[in-house]
């Protein structure tokens, strides 16, 4: 009877220490699979982001397009620079007040003004509200920040016959520029729309200002 008992210790012994190697192979199973959903989240947190910036984008081309098209449009406000921006449109806050006119420069003035509240979000509300225009709460049709500029650079401009420089037929920028939601390359020296106003509230950083920009010429098809 006690050889019985001898027998069957190491036995007992052996199935306590595998179930001791089986307990921390499933501890070493939980970690790794932990790991993995954290990156998991990290990865999706980064494809949310480059979405938003990618949307940003896709916005900002929608309202650099818009600004290239009204200038195309009004050629003799184009020609006596009635476009040319001395600081940047939008940048959030209330809606202006737009009055409209009869003149190119009034039509002008027009089209700087709506598109200063297309940059501040006239454009599209938050679900289930308006877009309040006194203090623009709600209005969520632009991108974070959005300023836009339009500059003109008279070396540029075209000669006629008599080799004397036309007015207004120049190459005229328009700029679109918003804030980013991580810092990245900072945005060529000479492109200064929105320059050291981003990230807003805080110590200005370049690296976080996005910018899209176009040339145009108007031609003067009454020139000698």
């Amino acid at each position: 009877m006690g050889t019985n008992t001898d027998r069957t210790a190491p036995q007992s012994r052996r199935t306590s220490r595998q179930a001791g190697f089986t307990m921390i192979e499933v501890l070493i199973t939980l970690i790794v699979l932990a790991l993995g959903l954290i990156g998991v989240i990290g990865l999706q947190a980064r494809g949310q982001q480059a979405e938003l910036e990618s949307y940003q984008r896709g916005q900002a081309l929608a309202l650099l397009q818009d600004m290239v098209d009204r200038i195309n449009t009004d050629r003799a406000a184009a020609h006596s620079l009635s476009y040319v921006t001395s600081s940047p449109v939008g940048g959030g806050g209330a809606l202006a007040t737009c009055t409209t006119g009869t003149t190119p420069a009034a039509m002008a003035a027009y089209d700087l003004c709506d598109w200063g509240n297309e940059l501040n979000g006239a454009a599209e509300s938050t679900s289930g509200t308006t877009c309040t225009t006194s203090s623009g709460t709600g209005c969520i049709g632009a991108m974070l920040g959005a300023r836009g500029c339009v500059s003109y650079d008279n070396t540029t401009e075209l000669t006629d016959t008599t080799g004397a420089a036309e007015t207004g037929t120049g190459i005229y920028t328009v700029t679109v520029a918003w804030q980013g939601l991580a810092p990245t390359a900072a945005p060529p020296a000479n492109l200064t729309c929105g320059q050291n106003l981003y990230p807003a509230g805080s110590t200005a950083n370049d690296a976080y200002r996005r910018v899209v920009m176009a040339t145009l010429r108007i031609g003067d098809l009454n020139s000698p």
